[in-house]
């Protein structure tokens, strides 16, 4: 069993298959969602899918205690592992880790600019970064600038970038600035619903398709309605 196996059974490949693919390399992807939720599993599992299709990957967090986003991975790998049920699971998970840096930030002084300027110093240092996930933005704070900063670092570096960002409405033009919308490519939102927690597809480049899936209720994995 190795990486490739689990890629093909990630979670992800329910979004993909409902969004042609999902996000491209060189876009921003946002999600959002009241708290609790479980923006920061579905961010997971996206940041576990890079990992899984050999992405060098940046995980950012506001949370000063890195051992909480490293339980969100261990829980993730192992929910997915279970479907395949691997042998060597340890040892596969060992090796992907090697490829995830933590870095934790102060809110109190955190800009986007900021951040991609560290993570350009770190890949100017000899870090391999190929994707870049963002844990809890105060998406309603960003500048246009700072979002045009992102947006061209990931078309540049030619990889992908999600957010999260806390938002109760599920419209999409209550999520952030028309200014910063304009350079996000795919905006999920996920809300509970009678039918149990959704995913709700607002935004996917020019489009607003009406496309959705559902969060299982006790692993939060991603999943086909």
């Amino acid at each position: 069993m190795n990486k490739k196996d689990l890629f093909e059974s990630s979670p992800i490949r329910a979004f993909d298959k409902i969004t042609n693919g999902g996000l491209k390399a060189g876009e921003v992807g946002l999600i959002t969602s009241k708290k609790g939720l479980g923006k920061t599993s579905v961010l997971v599992q996206f940041a576990m899918d890079s990992l899984l299709n050999d992405k060098n990957l940046v995980h950012v967090s506001f949370d000063q205690e890195s051992s909480n986003v490293i339980s969100w991975y261990s829980s993730v790998f192992a929910e997915i592992a279970k479907k395949k049920n691997i042998a060597n699971a340890a040892e596969l998970k060992e090796e992907i880790m090697k490829e995830r840096v933590i870095l934790n930030f102060n809110p109190e002084n955190f800009t986007l600019a900021k951040l991609i300027a560290t993570v350009k110093a770190l890949k100017d240092a000899g870090t391999k970064v190929t994707a870049l996930v963002i844990d809890g933005v105060a998406i309603k704070s960003v500048k246009a600038e700072d979002a045009k900063a992102v947006q061209d670092f990931a078309k540049n570096e030619n990889m992908t970038i999600w957010l999260t960002a806390e938002e109760e409405s599920a419209s999409l033009k209550d999520c952030a600035s028309a200014d910063v919308l304009a350079t996000i490519a795919a905006v999920l939102h996920i809300e509970a619903r009678s039918e149990g927690t959704v995913l709700s597809v607002l935004k996917l480049r020019n489009e607003t398709p009406d496309s959705s899936l559902k969060l299982d209720a006790k692993t939060q994995l991603i999943s086909e309605k």
